[in-house]
């Protein structure tokens, strides 16, 4: 589903939000490991606070645990939460050799038998989870997980064992979507879309693109969780932006911006199913408002 048209924002004023009572939220109910994040692109905070705040997430087997994905409290380690980190090292430029390859050293030893990472790990049983959060019964490789990850990993030019199992089994996947009247969900997209970007392969990504973008606005169209097109294509140089005009973007920014809540703080569409959780979520959401603003002009 398309974002309505609307006039260009320069043809009247824009939504800014208000970056100082953004801090004070942070401070106020935001986790350590978000407020080092807002500190380090907002602020020009260390990248090696982030790196500390994500180590203390890392569990013995050189994975990452600890409810550092708000929606798994479980302590051991989860494809979901390992790729949080990753993600956070590299944005905040915090990125950690030896982090990053017990991170993979896990995923090896954990990955299915086509290759990839699962959704989530059995080891989650019986510690306190989002009722979404289970496992799969043949415990299948999940396009989110290994797309998310694997996209990182590319874009930060990574040579791995673990790699050599999840791109062809994305490319499989991906290149299976042409013509095959699957429609995958919005979570699955997301891990499509991080591959896509940043997979050195620029020319079979071109290929796969259209069909990728008709899967994306059919997940807009069926979502109920408020989700909007900069859940597909936040940054300038995403290449979901092709798939998208120029009005709809700033349609969208526009709505980001003017979601600031009375504390300061953002908030999130998915159901909150704890409220430990759903402040932890707040703190993240707030610090990706900021970072998607900013990097659009809007700050």
């Amino acid at each position: 589903m398309q974002e309505p048209a609307v006039a260009s924002w320069w043809d009247g004023p824009m939504t800014r939000p208000d970056v100082d009572a953004a801090a004070q939220f942070l401070a106020a109910s935001a986790r350590i490991l978000d407020r080092r994040r807002f500190e380090c692109l907002f602020r020009g905070g260390p990248a090696a606070a982030v790196r500390d705040a994500v180590a203390a997430y890392r569990t013995a087997d050189g994975g990452f645990g600890h409810a550092l994905e708000p929606d798994c409290r479980a302590p051991g380690s989860q494809p979901g939460t390992i790729e949080v980190a990753l993600r956070v090292l590299d944005e905040c430029g915090a990125w950690d050799r030896g982090l990053v390859a017990g991170a993979c050293d896990w995923l090896a030893a954990h990955a299915p038998s086509e290759g990839g990472a699962v959704f989530v790990d059995p080891s989650i049983a019986g510690w306190p989870h989002a009722p979404w959060w289970e496992p799969q019964p043949d415990l299948r490789a999940s396009l989110i997980a290994t797309g998310r990850v694997a996209g990182t990993l590319l874009a930060r030019g990574v040579e791995h064992p673990w790699l050599g199992g999840a791109v062809p089994w994305l490319w499989k996947e991906i290149e299976s979507l042409p013509g095959s009247g699957v429609a995958l969900g919005p979570y699955d997209l997301f891990g499509v879309i991080n591959f896509l970007q940043h997979t050195p392969d620029r020319a079979r990504a071109s290929g796969v693109l259209p069909a990728v973008g008709e899967q994306v606005h059919h997940a807009l169209a069926a979502s109920d969780e408020g989700m909007s097109l900069l859940d597909f294509a936040a940054l300038p140089g995403s290449i979901g932006r092709a798939w998208f005009t120029p009005g709809e973007v700033e349609a969208a920014l526009d709505r980001l911006a003017a979601g600031q809540q009375d504390d300061g703080g953002w908030t999130f569409g998915w159901p909150a199913w704890s409220p430990v959780a759903a402040a932890d979520w707040r703190g993240a959401v707030t610090v990706d408002a900021l970072r998607i603003l900013r990097d659009n002009s809007r700050l």
